[in-house]
């Protein structure tokens, strides 16, 4: 079943009605997550799909995140997936500290989009995280809409301003699938 991203109270967003994420981890050290939007397509910034490589500052515009913390550990992973197949990934110690690239393989995208709906699916590896640990993942959305605005979604927000690296935004226990 679908997880449901919500808008930060703060973040207004006229094109967007709904952002649902399904997770996975179906195999050691394996995430596999599909992002959709569904509103006016038309009215939210989404480059064209093009050769996916890794880059940085991604979350400036429409992007679609996911930060992964395995077992008890207070370091964490930050994963930014751009429409274009842009991505980043990198490594926190603590909460936005430490900062370095995260070990993981090329992630392999899938896209597909109408006027009504914009769907993102990705997979990849982690080199850098204990494959058997339980995760706790915290799951988020920035977008950008045509005029400029930019809203923020997320499985949880913490009080104030939006923050996707404040640890009450882990809000999704993922233990690893087994057969």
């Amino acid at each position: 079943m679908p997880l449901l991203l919500t808008r930060h109270p703060d973040s207004p967003c006229a094109a967007v009605e709904r952002i649902e994420v399904e997770v996975a981890r179906p195999r050691p050290g394996e995430l596999e997550l599909r992002y959709v939007a569904v509103g006016k397509m038309g009215d939210i910034v989404l480059p064209r799909v093009r050769a996916s490589t890794r880059a940085d500052e991604l979350w400036r515009h429409t992007c679609f995140e996911a930060f992964v913390r395995a077992g008890a550990e207070e370091g964490y992973r930050e994963l930014n997936f751009a429409p274009s197949t842009q991505w980043a990934a990198y490594r926190f110690d603590a909460c936005r500290q430490g900062m370095a690239p995260a070990e993981v393989s090329p992630p392999r995208f899938g896209v597909a989009a109408t006027a009504e709906r914009f769907e993102l699916a990705v997979i990849l590896g982690f080199r850098d995280l204990p494959a058997s640990d339980p995760w706790r993942l915290g799951l988020a959305a920035v977008i950008e809409e045509a005029d400029g605005r930019v809203s923020y979604w997320a499985l949880a927000h913490p009080p104030g301003k939006p923050d996707f690296h404040h640890a009450s935004g882990f809000v999704l226990d993922l233990p690893l699938e087994r057969p």
